[in-house]
């Protein structure tokens, strides 16, 4: 019987070589990345079955990866691996997709278990958030509940760039845009969010779950 193919993304080492290890025995992990923009690659090269993924994650986080993995591979698993365990980016992988999110402090038998459960194509929370906050995700019609998208998918990209510190140069480097195209786009972030500053803006993007803390 074939394997299935897991691809795992992490910028900690020590973190990957763990779960590559436990998992290789049951399953086939055809690859890893440290970083969010080389996970969408090897995602889009490799093709695998499930990704499993860290939110906070250097130059593109585990959210919009995960948004332009689903975009490119609709049939692809995703599930995250993370330290957070807010409501906010519960919700956040959700609403993008995700079929799975297990607490980095949990055990490999509940990643395992995480892995078979979306594969049967279920969801699988970690109970470690409790039913009174799942229960609360769900509107009345079974669905996610949905607020408006405020930043576009390029917003939301420069914004978590913004957010690490890197100045405008750096950022059009990064993403292949010209200086004046950053500087629109950051007046506009600056504008939607209803901030003036970057201290005032990494406040609010963290509040509303837009990147991770």
């Amino acid at each position: 019987m074939k394997k299935v193919r897991i691809l795992l993304g992490d910028d900690h080492a020590l973190i990957l070589d763990g779960v590559r290890a436990a998992l290789q025995v049951q399953f086939e992990v055809v690859g890893q990345a440290a970083d969010g923009m080389a996970l969408v690659e090897a995602a889009q090269r490799l093709r695998p079955d499930v990704v499993i993924l860290d939110i906070s994650m250097p130059l593109l986080n585990g959210f919009e990866s995960a948004r332009q993995i689903k975009k490119a591979l609709p049939g692809t698993k995703l599930i995250f691996l993370s330290q957070h365990l807010n409501p906010a980016y519960l919700k956040q992988a959700l609403k993008i997709g995700a079929s799975g999110y297990v607490p980095k402090t949990g055990a490999t038998e509940e990643l395992q278990k995480a892995i078979t459960t979306v594969l049967h194509g279920k969801t699988y929370i970690t109970p470690a958030f409790g039913d009174d906050v799942i229960s609360r995700l769900w509107n009345r019609s079974g669905e996610i509940s949905n607020e408006s998208e405020e930043l576009t998918e390029r917003q939301r990209e420069i914004l978590q760039l913004i957010v690490e510190g890197r100045a405008n140069k750096e950022i059009a480097d990064i993403l292949h845009l010209s200086v004046k195209t950053i500087e629109f786009h950051r007046a506009r972030i600056m504008m939607r969010l209803g901030v003036k500053t970057v201290a005032e803006l990494t406040k609010v993007a963290l509040q509303q779950g837009l990147i991770p803390g």
